[in-house]
């Protein structure tokens, strides 16, 4: 009977940590993404990465909004349009994984243009890859370490 409950738990176990999960669990899970989950929730943009998508987002980390001065990051976070506006700036429609990186331009969920380059790494803008390919069930997450804002 104990054998029976402990495997019955561990199978359980294993199908809920084989579940899939969206942009934004994936990215709060990895516990270095607190300030990019927090302007998403000001934002109001919670619910459409948790949609069907794909997306690519270059996520900024914890570290690379600490780059930012805390009053500016502070009004960024107060100001909706604008906070949405540098948040879906970091977005791109479809999965493109690691390997499919061209450099180029990309056009982003927000309109404007990321420059992707490829020599010496991958830069998104200024900012620099640092971690790619964190899969998502609907889509793809790339790891920066600056915060990019649309011109």
């Amino acid at each position: 009977m104990k054998k029976t409950l402990i495997a019955s738990l561990l199978s359980l176990g294993f199908v809920f940590s084989a579940q899939a999960k969206d942009i934004v669990d994936t990215a709060i899970s990895a516990g270095s993404f607190k300030t990019l989950a927090t302007a998403l929730t000001a934002a109001g943009l919670v619910d459409t990465l948790k949609g069907k998508g794909p997306f690519t987002v270059f996520a900024p980390t914890d570290d690379a909004f600490a780059k930012i001065p805390k009053a500016d990051l502070d009004a960024l976070l107060k100001d909706k349009a604008k906070l949405t506006a540098v948040l879906t700036y970091h977005v791109v429609a479809g999965k493109v994984m690691a390997a499919d990186v061209k450099a180029g331009k990309v056009k982003t969920v927000q309109g404007s243009e990321l420059t992707v380059t490829t020599m010496d790494g991958v830069k998104v803008n200024n900012a620099n890859v640092v971690k790619t390919d964190i899969v998502a069930d609907n889509g793809v997450i790339h790891v920066i370490d600056t915060v990019v804002m649309p011109k």
